[in-house]
């Protein structure tokens, strides 16, 4: 069994030590789910650091981290299991060679062993059945799946088991550790909620999102990071496509620090693509450069004006 930790600031030292600075309610909500054996539902915009939290926790726990990335069409097939079908053909082909020569004759239940564990390819799921405490499982983005595999991972979270028919019921004694993460897309469904502890995480305070700055990219000025975390969340509050998350906003901490010690409009443009992934919104902050980087420009400027 992985180590568990004894109180919230315990588990908040030893997500710190994996250069994640959590909050007290995301602490709370993680131990909990610790301690009580439940999942833990993450929801919160793109970018605001859901899937770090299980990234973070496994090797603060000493487990292994397991992650099922979902996407639509995603059935359980891919998420549990499949069968190698190529070498289930290849060792077919050869009982039938076997059996035809004079002196060899195959066993008479050797074809059963061509759904034997060996031919058996473990999906994420089944890789954390097995692993067990040892396991914390990352679901990523489960709002991209559609609502049967939702059903299907609803149930199999409730007993921690599965049956393969070719194999047999397959449990967890002690259940992996479940981070599930939503960038809220749709709604999710009552029934997963209700069996989940649930944690919004929302955009850092400034004072916070330039300590992780400094933490996860150490290389950058303080100041430089300072001036990075007030730009972004200034450029948060224009009228975009897809707002900055964190993880930009280191990515363009670094940028800047790789061309100089200070953010100015040379270097901001030079680099905005760090923090900006879309055109539209490329037009929008480079309309609105100078507020986006001094703050002296009011947030709700006319571009014609600007222009």
């Amino acid at each position: 069994m992985s180590r568990r930790p004894e109180s919230v600031a315990d588990l908040q030292q030893w997500l710190g030590e994996q250069a994640y600075l959590a909050g007290r309610g995301l602490a709370t909500a993680v131990y909990l789910g610790l301690s009580l054996g439940q999942p833990v539902l993450l929801e919160g915009e793109a970018g605001v650091g859901k899937t770090e939290v299980a990234k973070a926790l496994a090797p603060a726990l000493g487990a292994r981290l397991v992650r099922l990335q979902c996407y639509e069409g995603i059935d359980a097939n891919q998420a549990l299991y499949e069968w190698d079908y190529a070498r289930q053909l290849v060792y077919l082909r050869s009982l039938t060679s076997a059996s035809a020569a004079p002196d060899d004759a195959a066993p008479a239940d050797a074809a059963d062993d061509v759904f034997g564990e060996r031919f058996l390819i473990e999906r994420p799921l089944l890789t954390a059945l097995r692993a067990g405490d040892d396991a914390v499982l990352l679901i990523d983005e489960i709002d991209r799946a559609d609502e049967e595999f939702e059903a299907f991972l609803l149930e199999m979270l409730s007993d921690f088991q599965v049956t393969i028919p070719e194999i047999g019921t397959i449990r967890a004694d002690r259940p992996p550790v479940v981070v599930l993460t939503s960038n809220r897309t749709r709604e999710l469904h009552d029934a997963l909620k209700r069996r989940c502890l649930y944690c919004w995480i929302d955009y850092p305070d400034l004072d916070h999102e330039a300590q992780v700055v400094r933490v996860r990219a150490p290389e950058v000025d303080s100041r430089l990071a300072a001036h990075v975390t007030a730009a972004t969340r200034r450029i948060r509050e224009l009228d975009l496509v897809k707002r900055p998350g964190v993880a930009e906003t280191i990515g363009w901490a670094r940028a800047v620090s790789v061309l100089g010690k200070q953010l100015d409009a040379g270097r901001a443009l030079d680099t905005l693509g760090a923090v900006v992934k879309d055109y539209d919104d490329v037009q929008e902050v480079t309309a609105r450069l100078e507020w986006v980087i001094d703050g002296d420009r009011p947030a709700d400027v006319d571009r014609a004006d600007v222009d």
